[in-house]
């Protein structure tokens, strides 16, 4: 009895020093807290995502910035080219094909594009507005937005020389990507020398990604069977089963950047959930920019507030258009059906309490819209990293 009181009370103590270290840490020691940046030299910025979390949207905030060269998902290249292989083989091909590109050496486009000669090659590069600009193409000035349609019927005729010397001009090279599920494989990037990288990790309630991916569904399959690494799965599963594992990399993701994190990590990971970019788009987009070392322009403020408070016209299922924003990120409440939503609360139910998503019990609850789901984000992280630890202390006691 002595023996179990004495580990009772060392536990209690323990999870008492542990929640103070984190509550310390949060209050300024934690790794979000953004790296200096070197205004002398290049930023390299990954956008980590998966599909239908708002990646596009948060593409084209940085692609519309006049310092920022942006590409869209240049793993798509990849993936396109072995997309016999699964997910865990290809994630170091992608790796060692981000580190070119950021280098703005697009000679790598060669192993995946044998026929690489110009502009049109690249992966959506009507959506880069660097790409529709000098010295790539005349058509929009560098301190212009630009226009997606436009640049299509121009631009992409242009030489694939220019591209490469476009990409050294600029301060910031971005790259938006939805086929990264860990960090580690990224680990040889925060360590080159030659690059400044840092990480924005985009995360999305996965009720909202869910009901996103079935409207868009057919476009997924081939990254689907990649996600599932080749595996035979029903159709009817296919959705849940890769949520499943989208869920998961959130996770693994942000348990890798908080828990003893690798010192090369520290203020190079920052995590941002799309909800709260919905509800106040030019607070987080600024801090957004403050991270990477981007200063707000007069005209991108006025943009960013007219994309979010809009009303969305088209239904082209990867376009991005003005919308209001809080409405489409709350959108999955009154269209799922609450046994859908029950079932991927239970698939999911460690990453939604990770990332302050609170679940709902019924579908009263679920349609209630004055009900709200969104718990505070470091608050959340930290509870749960408080409640791992102590669940692993208890197992050594």
């Amino acid at each position: 009895t002595i023996h179990w009181r004495v580990n009772l009370i060392l536990l209690l103590f323990l999870q008492g020093a542990m929640l103070l270290l984190f509550c310390s840490w949060y209050m300024g020691q934690s790794p979000f807290s953004p790296a200096s940046v070197n205004n002398t030299a290049k930023v390299h910025v990954l956008l980590l995502s998966t599909h239908r979390s708002g990646s596009s949207f948060m593409g084209e905030v940085f692609n519309q910035h006049p310092s920022v060269f942006h590409l869209m998902e240049p793993a798509w290249h990849v993936w396109t080219s072995l997309q016999k292989h699964g997910a865990q083989v290809l994630r170091m091909a992608v790796r060692d094909f981000l580190r070119s590109i950021f280098q703005c050496d697009f000679s790598v486009m060669e192993a995946y594009l044998p026929n690489y000669q110009g502009v049109s090659d690249l992966f959506l590069f009507m959506r880069s507005r660097a790409l529709c600009s000098p010295p790539v193409c005349s058509l929009t000035p560098r301190n212009q937005m630009s226009n997606e349609s436009q640049c299509s019927k121009v631009c992409g005729g242009h030489n694939r020389q220019l591209v490469q010397e476009a990409c050294g001009t600029y301060s910031h090279v971005v790259l938006k990507e939805v086929r990264i599920f860990e960090l580690e494989s990224l680990y040889p990037l925060f360590q080159d020398p030659s690059l400044d990288l840092r990480v924005i990790h985009l995360v999305r309630d996965p009720r909202a990604v869910l009901r996103s991916r079935e409207h868009v569904s057919r476009n997924l399959d081939k990254d689907n069977a990649i996600i599932l690494e080749q595996r035979d799965i029903p159709a009817a599963e296919v959705q849940f089963q890769v949520m499943q594992e989208v869920c998961r990399s959130h996770v693994r993701i942000i348990e890798r950047a908080t828990l003893e994190p690798p010192p090369f990590l520290k203020g190079r990971y920052k995590i941002v959930r799309y909800e709260d970019i919905a509800r106040n788009p030019l607070k987080e987009i600024n801090a957004i920019y403050e991270f990477v070392g981007l200063k707000m322009t007069t005209e991108l403020d006025k943009w960013i507030y007219s994309l979010t408070h809009g009303m969305k016209t088209d239904n082209l299922p990867f376009n991005v258009g003005s919308r209001n924003a809080y409405k489409t990120s709350e959108a999955w409440r009154e269209v799922l059906s609450h046994n859908r939503v029950k079932q991927i609360q239970e698939l999911c139910q460690e990453a939604m309490s990770l990332l302050g998503y609170r679940s709902v019990n019924s579908e009263e609850e679920q349609k209630s819209l004055d009900k709200d789901l969104l718990m505070p984000l470091e608050q959340s992280i930290m509870f749960y990293l408080v409640n791992k630890t102590h669940a692993h202390l208890c197992d050594e006691v």
